[in-house]
């Protein structure tokens, strides 16, 4: 074949080869094209509907159109809805006692409690400058005579020095942050807590025990009299000197803290077990059925944290309250009253004291004396 021949049929299969690679890269530059609009169109679309939805509900709405703020604020409020599955406390999304816990703990609950044992103080401390210490009237005697027992005695020390190490250890847990961090540090704050928490655990069951022991011991003397009216109309002679009303082994006013210690001291230990046994006992939602039955519509269906916060609350506000209690008793049993810590220092009183505040206990005391004496002569007759 003629060079001239064979160069014409190669430029026409170049020609034909690049042709072909144009159309090629025509078909794939349309379609980049096309499908360049398609997703801008559709970017576009999304965008709007977007739009659409955050300008008809409010940011963030978990279900967008469909959103409803209040149904969302009382979830938040931990307000319950309706569940088709037995467990109704499970129609509780968010249970937002806690953070009520933390207010009530941080507001009424600090600044009353600390008001209630700063007033009950000063109270004390207006009295006794005004009434000064109760003296024995009639003088001392240089006599005894036995006020309380060995027994009686290990058991109320028992149960006060228990209750002074559960009262610190549990004021510390309220207010210790404030009052002792500044003055030991955060890393000794912490120390002081985490010890105090030990103590408060185990000292707990020391002082249930002292607390049933008195109740066995001194149950029988704490039931009311025809003689608690007159000492409570005469406020007992605190308040006016040489004024004495008759009393038995323990007058109205002791009788009052007796089972003031007992059924606070009985509310707190059951609370405190609740707390020491988490999530074991439904101590409120048994309670509030008991007290719905009196015409009241207090819940019955709480959960496990619910019991958990009504305990500590209860257990918290009563303790304050036993402590007050408390402040007082340790006032008139030590610079209150001349001779009133002998009775439980050593068990042995004067005998003008027991006289003048428990007469006829004194009375019945010497009676006995006078009938054992007579029964040894009639014997030795």
């Amino acid at each position: 074949m003629p060079r001239s021949t064979t160069s014409v049929a190669t430029m026409k299969n170049n020609t034909a080869t690049y042709a072909r690679k144009a159309t090629v890269i025509f078909l794939l530059a349309l379609m980049a094209i096309f499908l360049t609009n398609s997703f801008s169109q559709t970017g576009s679309l999304a965008q709007a509907q977007t739009q659409a939805q955050n300008s008809q509900s409010p940011v963030g709405a978990p279900l967008g159109n469909s959103s409803d703020s209040d149904m969302w604020r009382a979830v938040k409020r931990g307000d319950r809805g309706n569940v088709s599955i037995i467990d109704k406390k499970s129609g509780v999304l968010i249970q937002s006692g806690g953070q009520f816990l933390r207010d009530l703990r941080n507001g009424p609950m600090f600044s009353y409690g600390a008001a209630a044992i700063i007033g009950i103080i000063a109270l004390l401390s207006l009295f006794y400058m005004l009434r000064g210490r109760i003296r024995i009237d009639s003088g001392k005697s240089d006599v005894t005579v036995t006020r309380f027992n060995s027994f009686e005695r290990f058991s109320h020390w028992l149960l006060a020095i228990s209750f002074v190490i559960l009262g610190l250890s549990g004021l510390n847990m309220i207010y210790g942050k404030f009052l002792l961090t500044p003055l030991v540090g955060k890393s000794s704050y912490g120390d002081i807590a985490m010890a105090g928490k030990w103590l408060h655990n185990f000292v707990a069951f020391a002082f249930i025990l002292g607390l049933v022991l008195i109740l066995i011991i001194w149950i029988r003397h704490n039931f009311p009299n025809r003689h608690d009216i007159v000492w409570l109309l005469k406020g007992g002679g605190m308040f006016t000197r040489g004024t004495h009303p008759p009393a038995k082994k323990f007058n109205a006013g002791q009788k009052i803290l007796f089972w003031l210690i007992i059924l606070a001291g009985a509310s707190i230990a059951l609370s405190g077990v609740s707390l020491l046994f988490p999530f074991q006992f439904s101590l409120f939602a048994d309670t509030f059925e008991i007290i719905n039955r009196l015409g009241f519509n207090l819940p019955t269906e709480l959960t496990g944290i619910e019991e958990m916060q009504l305990s500590l609350v209860w257990h918290s506000v009563v303790s304050i309250f036993m402590v007050c209690v408390i402040i007082a008793h340790i006032y008139i049993g030590s610079v209150g009253m001349e001779g009133a810590f002998d009775a439980m220092g050593s068990g042995e009183v004067d005998k003008n004291w027991a006289k003048e505040h428990h007469s006829i206990w004194v009375d019945e005391l010497e009676s006995k004396e006078r009938a054992k004496a007579a029964s040894k002569q009639v014997a030795a007759e």
